[in-house]
């Protein structure tokens, strides 16, 4: 089965270049194109979509207004990212917004298809020099409540410190345990949370703390 894919951007030369591009792999079906948010969430509300590629910037409803709607009723909709912009603002509020990734316009096209698939399979993809941005944007929020994940609190303070970019070594001096057994707490939220690396430990602390 086709990944369906929509994609949104107001510029038109923009959609119908990505439309060829992703057309070019069979695995993957553009099954539509709009030129805002409110475009993309009337589009979801008669299709049956898989992923949608997401300019931020755009009249009437941006990509972050366009992807807290779509996130906040369609949860098997993936939306993700590609802009122009490597803007913090921008980054902290798509990702809180139900984003599965951002990624920058400045990838090679190949990329663009790659990260499709990726985000279809329900796994998280931050372009690598967003993704040094991570902990300090996180810094900036403000404490989360993650009562809702039923983590230990040691748990959450080691994904606080692997976001604030700390080694293990570092994290087990900060929470007094041995680096084994910091090894073996990052093993249990990694597969408690389905997550694949610390960088998605970081960006689900940034994402889904609420």
């Amino acid at each position: 089965m086709s990944i369906k894919v929509v994609v949104v951007d107001d510029d038109i030369m923009v959609r119908e270049g990505m439309k060829i591009i992703l057309s070019l792999d069979k695995e993957i079906e553009v099954i539509g194109t709009c030129s805002n948010g409110d475009e993309a969430f009337t589009f979801c509300q008669g299709n049956t979509v898989d992923v949608i590629l997401m300019d931020i910037r755009m009249p009437i409803c941006d990509g972050v207004l366009g992807t807290k709607k779509i996130c906040s009723s369609y949860e098997k909709v993936k939306v993700l990212i590609l802009t122009t912009f490597n803007d913090d603002e921008y980054i902290v509020e798509a990702l809180k917004n139900g984003a599965s990734g951002y990624l920058l316009k400045n990838i090679p096209p190949e990329e663009v298809i790659k990260a499709v698939k990726i985000v279809n399979e329900g796994n998280m993809l931050i372009h690598p020099s967003i993704a040094e941005k991570v902990p300090l944007l996180l810094k900036r929020e403000e404490k989360k409540d993650f009562s809702k994940y039923n983590l230990q609190e040691i748990e959450i303070e080691i994904m606080r410190l692997i976001a604030e970019g700390y080694s293990n070594k570092e994290v087990s001096e900060k929470v007094f345990l041995s680096q084994g057994t910091v090894k073996n707490k990052i093993t249990d939220i990694l597969s408690r949370l389905n997550l694949r690396d610390r960088t998605q430990i970081a960006i689900f602390y940034l994402k889904n703390g609420k």
